[in-house]
């Protein structure tokens, strides 16, 4: 059944920080690396292109010609692995339109996802998504109008090579995405705060405990308690623990949640195919 007009959907295809990582261990949460699809009525839009987007293109390719706005929170490998196995990219019918904020003024997303697709590394080229693809680059922090009545605010995470995160408003809803984004002492990074406040649904990286975290510190990532606590700071509705660390496996992420659900109610541990309606 095709959505609705005021539907406002995510749904994770892949949920897994730094490197894939399969197999019966990690089965029940999901191995492949980001990739979120979200739904404002009729309009498709894909945030990071890990290894999950492969098994979204497969799903689209059925379905006919696709038209879609796909962004990145960053160019770091395992938010843009899947990029080269994405189906629908490679068929000229549809129309995609891809998007990044967080490059340097002498980089364009179209000149980095280039130097992936390139000899010796990966045997087809970039020039192969022509005729489906346009490049976009915006400056992290401006406010982008992707269709009618769908609002995207961009700000920027703390994270090498930098990182840029979302929130997207429609329907009177709002779903932010803060992925990639390591905390800061003394209290709620600020930029997070003004992506999040009074989100319905926050989307937060919780790559490790607050116990592993000291010895990370740099490694640009924060904790799923700091999501929790954030959260609570924003006024958020829903927080949804992301970018699952590799070695975390189905029984640890079991008890995140069951952690998660005492420290904050109502809070989610992301996993592949987890469908959320705002």
């Amino acid at each position: 059944m095709p959505p609705s007009s005021t539907d406002f959907t995510v749904r994770f295809w892949g949920v897994r920080g730094s490197i894939p990582a399969p197999g019966p261990e990690t089965a029940r949460y999901g191995g492949n690396t980001t990739c979120i699809e979200v739904r404002c009525g009729d309009r498709l839009m894909i945030f990071d292109a890990g290894t999950g987007i492969r098994a979204f293109g497969c799903h689209l390719a059925g379905q006919g010609p696709v038209d879609l706005d796909l962004f990145f929170t960053h160019t770091h490998y395992d938010h843009v692995a899947g990029l080269p196995f994405f189906a629908p990219a490679f068929d000229p019918r549809n129309k995609l339109r891809l998007w990044a904020g967080h490059l340097p003024p002498e980089q364009t997303i179209r000149s980095v996802l280039c130097d992936m697709m390139i000899a010796p590394l990966f045997p087809v080229p970039l020039a192969a998504f022509d005729h489906s693809c346009t490049f976009n680059d915006f400056e992290c922090g401006v406010t982008l109008t992707p269709a009618d009545g769908i609002t995207l605010r961009t700000g920027p995470l703390n994270h090498p090579n930098r990182c840029c995160g979302y929130r997207v408003e429609f329907g009177g809803k709002a779903l932010a995405i803060v992925t990639d984004t390591e905390h800061k002492p003394g209290g709620p990074d600020a930029d997070v705060l003004d992506l999040a406040r009074g989100a319905d649904v926050m989307v937060y990286d919780g790559m490790y405990t607050d116990a592993a975290y000291p010895r990370h510190v740099g490694w640009g990532h924060s904790t799923w308690q700091e999501g929790c606590r954030v959260a609570e700071a924003a006024g958020v509705g829903r927080a949804v623990i992301f970018h699952h660390e590799p070695n975390h496996d189905d029984a640890f992420m079991d008890g995140i949640a069951a952690e998660a659900e005492a420290m904050r109610p109502g809070t989610l541990v992301a996993y592949e195919g987890m469908v959320i309606t705002l």
